[in-house]
């Protein structure tokens, strides 16, 4: 398998990099989290290079790329520790392109890939505890089509999305609909999470709704997997920055006289951290490389990477403020900010215990260690 990037994804990677570096410094991070987390400013730029319709087919106003352009992408946000939730806008691209009606997708689609719209997942409830079959939200068909009440929780920039993908219980399933922010019935609670960024309960009282698929499921399962993938890829960039950010403390801090970087013990923590980045990288690999395999054989391979990408994260995080002492915990220090980011990463879209044991229900009687 050839895992070298096209010269396209590297034209990608580099022109995300540079927009990162020059335009989402650490400075202006601090100043749009103690705006509210999510800066609509920032969220245009993000768009104006193409990358809230890279899941959208070229057809319908987007960049019709795919899981290995998401991935690059993620991956170089992840370095900045970007806080707008472009992982929302592949997930949603992807969901209308594939399910929603025409007339849905004409109406949002070119909206979504330009920045216009900003349309995210709202899925979780209290009681779930990260499974995707539970939803207790019900939806009801009327003689002016159908509406949803529901309770959702942390939903990304909830109080700032333009629509919700929402799940909830029609004719004894789990149906998928699309609902609008400013609909009748729909209340939302914005507040700032762990890492900074901007979450919202969100509330729906019979609230106006379309339709996206009656079989809404596997279609939310193949969303929440799009979201892993993301998720692990960004999580390479943050281990990356965060390792890199360790390394150069340990080559300028002296303690007795000396750079601490010449200690071996700490020269073998850093060795470590390096290996769970590379563990990290191959598993986002290969989350990206199956969303597209059949159903089963996508969601165990999304299960085993959220589980060791969760494991590294833990790891580079916390030996990263272990390495820098009392000040690797400091919020005028840029690494609490990346040990942040892991910390609420591990935990978005399941934790490792939870994917620890979406793994072992999916192992077949050899556990694939024999054929």
């Amino acid at each position: 398998m050839d895992f070298n990037f096209s010269d396209d994804q590297q034209q990608l990677r580099e022109a995300v990099a540079k927009w990162v570096e020059k335009g989402y410094t650490f400075e202006r991070r601090q100043a749009i989290e103690k705006e509210g987390g999510f800066s609509r400013e920032a969220w245009d730029e993000l768009a104006e290079l193409g990358l809230a319709g890279l899941y959208i087919p070229e057809d319908e106003g987007g960049l019709g790329m795919g899981p290995v352009e998401g991935m690059v992408v993620m991956e170089e946000l992840g370095r900045g520790i970007v806080l707008e939730p472009l992982a929302q806008s592949f997930i949603a691209g992807a969901v209308l392109a594939a399910h929603a009606d025409q007339d849905t997708k004409d109406n949002w689609l070119p909206r979504i890939s330009g920045g216009q719209a900003l349309v995210v997942l709202a899925y979780q409830e209290r009681k779930a505890r990260y499974k995707l079959d539970v939803c207790e939200a019900k939806a009801s068909k009327g003689a002016n089509g159908w509406t949803v009440s529901a309770t959702k929780s942390l939903v990304p920039a909830g109080d700032q999305a333009d629509a919700f993908l929402v799940p909830a219980q029609a004719d004894g399933r789990i149906a998928l609909f699309l609902v609008e922010r400013a609909a009748s019935g729909v209340e939302t609670k914005g507040y700032g999470t762990q890492d900074g960024s901007r979450a919202a309960e969100v509330v729906l009282s019979n609230a106006a709704a379309t339709l996206i698929a009656a079989d809404g499921l596997p279609v939310l399962e193949n969303a929440v997997d799009i979201g892993i993938a993301a998720l692990c890829a960004e999580a390479v960039g943050v281990m990356e920055k965060t390792l890199a950010i360790t390394v150069e403390y340990l080559n300028t801090r002296k303690q007795f006289g000396v750079l601490i970087g010449s200690f071996q013990a700490l020269r073998h923590r850093a060795a470590d951290m390096k290996m769970q980045l590379e563990l990290a990288r191959s598993m986002s690999y290969y989350a990206s490389l199956k969303l597209n395999a059949p159903a089963a054989e996508r969601r165990q391979a999304i299960a085993r990477a959220k589980y060791q990408v969760g494991q590294s994260m833990r790891y580079v995080s916390q030996n990263a403020v272990q390495l820098h002492g009392g000040i690797g915990v400091t919020d005028e220090y840029i690494v609490s900010h990346y040990f942040r980011k892991l910390t609420q990463m591990e935990m978005t879209f399941g934790d490792s215990l939870h994917h620890l044991g979406e793994v072992a229900a999916r192992m077949q009687d050899t556990a694939g260690v024999f054929a």
